[in-house]
């Protein structure tokens, strides 16, 4: 008996996920935007992954790790932004 391998497609929005996690770790600004994004798509991708068999489960994650990380980091640009311009009046 000869076992036939399905080939699994990756899903679309856990690529999209993936990148704008990226994307929002590099880019200054926009990229609590491109996280807020990130997060969305990576909960939409792991559900269709869920529902279609596909592949990309890790990228959906690792895009929901970068996503969660850039928006931290863009937090912290802007809370620092905001205390260097605040102390700098002040003082």
């Amino acid at each position: 008996m000869e076992k036939m391998l399905e080939k699994n497609e990756t899903n679309t929005k856990s690529v999209i996920s993936l990148t704008l996690g990226i994307l929002t770790i590099f880019l200054p600004m926009i990229g609590l935007v491109l996280g807020i994004l990130g997060v969305v798509f990576s909960r939409i991708a792991t559900k269709e992954i869920v529902k279609t068999n596909e592949s990309g489960k890790g990228l959906a994650t690792s895009g929901l790790i970068c996503s969660v990380v850039g928006i931290v980091i863009q937090l912290f640009i802007v809370l620092s932004f905001i205390a260097y311009n605040s102390l700098t009046i002040v003082g």
